[in-house]
């Protein structure tokens, strides 16, 4: 079996064919790493946080599986018919000689997998008596015929992957010890000694030796390799898989400009980095594909209300990805105390600006403060929002609304106008000039709903409702 996988894996390397099609990003990390595991004819785990396709990674194997191998028709355990290894194999080749039936199993059949939970018994794994085929059979309990093999031994001349490995109770992972190095099968009174002939590979997350279990220290020691998996290490590599994965197709032309997916990657990237987000937990990469689904479908929701046309996104379309965000993100003691839609906003905004800053003039002391010593790109701006003037935007907007109101501000549609070639496009540019504005403390931002208000720091922080204090704040 690992000898198979080891031509195969050899064939595909040497014809210089790619080796885990549709796994991006571990080209020079995890993908040579799991390679040499199979050269070896290692039983592999791969060690990961949320997100990082491991169990992809474990199903993708399949490929290096010879396309059908014969069995003996009937065999549990998928016997060789040239070298079977169960009772019942061995007497049917007594009994028939080469006359033995025989059928083909197909790669996609020699592929098991098991979600380990503590409810996981050993009889689920390894097998049980069976009295049913005992009393039919009218065999003795001791006789080896009267076993039900469990999922480890229907695996046998296959590939068996254990999912979250940790959670699987400790006296079931010792069970699995003689399975990795000697492939013997204990089973209640017998010593089932047979050559099992599979690969066996797991997956776990760190966070799991502390939260919900742990790998006993001797099954780690037989698991021959342990590989470390990991997120995107850059925004161009996340959009690719955002975008093989994404469900994008809708009706209407839709239009997601290169800033705004970058935009959508940026924010798990700022959660990976923040420090009110619980980073052992880690950051899902299912996160910008479930927000990038979401803002095609507010896109297409806007569109059916208003009879819009092209479907353009807005900045202000984002807090409307919240539902797609803050159940991927685990926060640390701080970030519960704020609030995870709190911190999730600030992660949006920090994304903003980052793109912002690359996209637009600097925002330095003076430049965007409107002052008399202003002559930056963003007095005018600042000016205007100074003299008591304020712009409510909406993702509910007709698009026709929504650019006369970012019209209203003197100077933003002629600043935007250099970097979009659309109506949309020069609509989404001044949205974000009074965003950035906002990340840099230059005008306040306050959200009611779906509607997005910008205006003046100074006169918000007068106009903002005071509260009581509570007994946290003295604590």
């Amino acid at each position: 079996m690992k000898e198979e996988l080891r031509r195969n894996v050899q064939q595909r390397l040497a014809a210089g064919a790619t080796l885990f099609p549709g796994i991006l990003g571990y080209g020079r990390t995890v993908i040579p790493a799991v390679t040499n595991a199979l050269l070896a004819r290692h039983d592999f785990i791969l060690l990961g946080l949320r997100g990082q396709a491991k169990t992809r990674l474990l199903r993708a194997l399949v490929d290096y599986l010879d396309d059908a191998i014969p069995v003996l028709a009937g065999s549990e355990i998928n016997d060789d018919p040239v070298r079977p290894v169960s009772t019942w194999g061995h007497k049917l080749i007594a009994e028939a000689g080469d006359d033995a039936p025989i059928e083909w199993l197909p790669r996609e059949a020699r592929y098991h997998e098991k979600l380990a939970t503590p409810d996981v018994s050993i009889a689920d794994l390894l097998g049980d008596i069976d009295p049913i085929k005992a009393a039919t059979r009218k065999l003795t309990y001791a006789d080896p015929e009267v076993i039900h093999f469990g999922l480890v031994a229907r695996s046998n001349r296959g590939i068996f992957a254990i999912n979250e490995l940790p959670d699987l109770a400790p006296r079931i992972q010792v069970g699995l010890l003689n399975l990795l190095e000697e492939r013997d099968l204990q089973i209640r009174g017998f010593t089932v000694r047979m050559p099992l002939d599979l690969l066996m590979v797991f997956s776990a997350n760190p966070e799991d030796y502390t939260n919900r279990g742990s790998i006993i220290t001797p099954l780690k020691d037989r698991i021959s390799s342990q590989i470390m998996t990991h997120y995107p290490p850059d925004v161009a590599t996340s959009r690719k898989i955002t975008d093989q994965e994404a469900w994008t197709r809708r009706d209407g032309e839709v239009t997601i400009p290169d800033d705004f997916r970058r935009l959508i990657e940026e924010i798990a990237f700022v959660a990976r980095g923040s420090e009110l987000v619980d980073q052992t937990s880690g950051v899902s990469a299912r996160m910008p594909i479930s927000a990038l689904e979401i803002l095609h479908s507010n896109l297409e929701r806007r569109a059916l209300t208003t009879g819009d046309r092209p479907l353009y996104p807005r900045l202000c379309d984002l807090p409307m990805l919240l539902p797609a965000l803050t159940g991927k993100l685990e926060m640390v003691y701080e970030g519960e105390q704020q609030g995870v839609e709190v911190v999730t906003r600030q992660i949006i905004g920090e994304a903003v600006k980052r793109v912002f800053e690359d996209r637009f003039p600097a925002v330095g002391r003076e430049l965007g403060s409107g002052g008399e010593d202003d002559t930056g790109p963003y007095a005018a701006i600042v000016q205007w929002f100074a003299a008591g003037n304020s712009v409510e935007l909406s993702d509910e907007q007709p698009f026709a609304e929504y650019e006369a109101e970012l019209a209203r501000v003197p100077g933003l549609m002629e600043l935007a106008g250099e970097r979009g070639e659309s109506p949309q496009a020069r609509a989404l540019a001044a949205e974000m000039v009074l965003e950035g504005l906002h990340q840099h403390v230059k005008l306040a931002r306050q959200d009611l709903d779906s509607r997005v208000t910008y205006q003046e720091m100074v006169k918000f922080q007068l106009l903002r409702p005071r509260r009581e204090p509570r007994q946290t704040d003295f604590n």
